[in-house]
């Protein structure tokens, strides 16, 4: 079934509550002829913690906000969910939700992964703008996933009245990206699909030879390869983080 504005694939995308950077960063990301419908995650817990796990528990029930669309596959725009569910869990819920669905379900974490294999990055490097907490949670998710963290530098989150990681702005990221130097690691990723990350990465996509994704990149680019039904690979990813294809849909979305 053509869909006017996604004939070449409509993404299903689960957001956060609060969160006010995924529609506009896979809004830029996405190519002419691709097109999102958005559904967002929900929950009444009174912490950080208790929400991000809510999400994976009604994942089920959020994936019918989608009714019939004709979805090419769906993505989970929260990493955070998936450190503290752990890997299995999270492995669990992408089966049943493509069984269910019948499309790719394409959680943040899972994509962050993929990058890191296409890039044959091993030993790792964090920018957290996450408490100490749940970037330790972080760290450990992608221990056992097996890669090696070899530096944590922190972005220092601002006081906000809704959600400190949502009101970061881009120099955050790419001021925390300068204590990246010198740690030796094969890859740089900008955590959370909160943090903006399209101009740090534009800026500086990489250091000393480490090349830098975010939660929101790597999830993008796996959805448009999920979409036109192709497999990931390293040469498309390093020419999406040099802005190949999105560089000027941002640079025309921050004009003025």
């Amino acid at each position: 079934m053509a869909v006017e504005y996604a004939r070449d694939g409509l993404l299903g995308v689960l957001t956060p509550q609060a969160n006010t950077t995924v529609e506009p960063e896979l809004a830029i990301l996405l190519p002419p002829r691709m097109a999102m419908v958005n559904a967002r995650l929900t929950s009444a817990k009174p912490t950080i913690a208790g929400r991000l796990v809510d999400y994976v528990d009604g994942l089920d029930a959020a994936v019918t906000q989608f009714a019939n669309a004709p979805l090419g596959a769906i993505a989970f725009a929260c990493t955070g969910a998936s450190y503290l569910v752990g890997a299995a869990a999270e492995d669990a819920a992408v089966t049943r939700i493509e069984a269910r669905s019948g499309v790719p379900f394409i959680t943040a974490a899972r994509a962050v992964c993929d990058a890191f294999h296409a890039l044959d990055a091993r030993r790792i490097g964090l920018v957290s703008p996450y408490p100490a907490d749940l970037t330790e949670a972080s760290a450990a998710y992608w221990t056992s996933r097996g890669f090696t963290v070899g530096r944590i530098v922190a972005a220092a989150a601002p006081d906000a009245d809704f959600h400190p990681i949502y009101a970061m702005s881009a120099g955050s990221a790419a001021e925390a990206l300068s204590g990246m130097a010198g740690a030796g690691v094969d890859a740089i990723i900008l955590l959370g699909t909160g943090m903006p990350t399209l101009r740090p990465i534009l800026d500086h996509p990489a250091v000393e030879g480490a090349p830098v994704i975010s939660c929101m990149t790597a999830l993008g680019w796996r959805s448009v390869t999920a979409l036109r039904g192709a497999e990931p690979d390293g040469a498309t990813l390093r020419r999406w983080i040099d802005g190949e294809g999105w560089r000027e849909r941002y640079a025309h979305r921050m004009a003025g």
